[in-house]
């Protein structure tokens, strides 16, 4: 029976077998780090042959990036809708903080950081990779907010856009802990709001 089979007679291939060896790739990056993943260990974790991976990724620096971007494309992000701009805001910086807490920790522990001696990348171009191509949160909720009279399209540049999360991130940046409830509030009433309301 071939490595790459995943039972008798059948032979995983093409997105099926690559889903399969990314996922391996993140699983054994989150449980043993860059330094103890190794292309053996995936293949052993993906019940496939080394042969395999390196004909889709040239090395480990390679396919742990293929295997951020997999995670991110593969994490659902559910567009809360309360009714509100403020509901939606807290709603959506409290699920963020949840999801991102863990990962935050995993991309600023000593555990990853071979990868960014390996490939010359920072925190900021690891999150570009996990968020590439996904629709922004934020901004489907202010755009909604905008359809409603709730915010002033006027004033919604790119960096208030993000203001909301750039603080958020600050706050796991600085704790490595899910952002307190009463922060979150906080960011949304006391700093956004004021600065994105129609008047």
């Amino acid at each position: 029976m071939s490595l790459t089979a995943d039972g008798p007679g059948r032979r995983r291939r093409g997105a099926t077998l690559e889903k399969a060896l990314l996922d391996a790739t993140w699983e054994e990056l989150v449980e043993k780090g860059y330094d103890g993943l190794t292309i053996e260990s995936v293949a052993e974790r993906a019940q496939t042959a080394r042969a395999v991976i390196y004909r889709r990724w040239p090395g480990k620096p390679e396919l742990v990036r293929a295997a951020i971007a997999h995670a991110g494309l593969n994490e659902t992000v559910p567009v809360p809708d309360t009714g509100s701009l403020r509901g939606d805001l807290i709603e959506a910086l409290r699920s963020a903080s949840r999801r991102r807490a863990p990962m935050l920790a995993l991309f600023l522990s000593a555990r990853i950081a071979g990868f960014y001696e390996d490939t010359g990348t920072t925190l900021a171009d690891l999150r570009g990779e996990f968020l590439a191509g996904r629709v922004s949160l934020v901004d489907s909720i202010l755009d909604r907010a905008v359809e409603r009279g709730e915010a002033d399209p006027a004033r919604l540049t790119p960096r208030v856009r993000s203001l909301a999360f750039d603080l958020m991130r600050h706050e796991l940046l600085l704790t490595h802990r899910a952002v307190p409830d009463d922060v979150i509030v906080s960011i949304v009433d006391e700093v956004v709001l004021p600065l994105v309301v129609a008047r």
